[in-house]
């Protein structure tokens, strides 16, 4: 077999590196198809006691930071979960949450603060649940679908 002297192609030099990846890709699991793998931020407002927007959609697996601005001259929370998780807060835990918990946060009046999720599929509730606020309306919904 005959072989080249010189320099190689950039042209071979491309195609050499895409190989070598796509094999490492394979070797490392990932069977030529890359996990779903997807973040994004939820940028909400809380003004005159209510959410802005009050319905976000996003993609199962998502995971999202929502990072909520707090306009009101009074302190409000950001609570997102199912059911039990409303319930548990609506009864009474904590008066304040300092984001310990993904999906729990305090937003004192004036201010700003963020908390990160992640994802699954159908339906999920966000909240305040400082005395009043639920039952005043401060809730919005997550639509969770493909």
């Amino acid at each position: 077999m005959a072989r080249r002297t010189g320099t190689a192609s950039p042209l071979a030099a491309v195609v050499a590196v895409v190989a070598m990846v796509a094999v490492v890709g394979i070797a490392a699991g990932g069977g030529g198809r890359q996990p779903d793998r997807r973040t994004m931020t939820v940028r909400l407002t809380a003004h005159y006691s209510r959410f802005s927007p009050a319905t976000v959609d996003v993609r199962p697996g998502t995971t999202v930071t929502f990072v909520i601005r707090n306009l009101d001259p009074i302190d409000h929370e950001f609570i997102i979960g199912g059911p039990e998780v409303h319930e548990r807060h609506e009864v009474g835990r904590d008066a304040h949450h300092h984001g310990d918990v993904p999906g729990e946060i305090s937003v004192p009046a004036g201010t700003t603060a963020s908390t990160t999720w992640t994802a699954e599929m159908g339906r999920v509730v966000f909240a305040c649940h400082l005395p009043g606020h639920f039952a005043y309306g401060m809730a919005g919904v997550v639509r969770v679908s493909a």
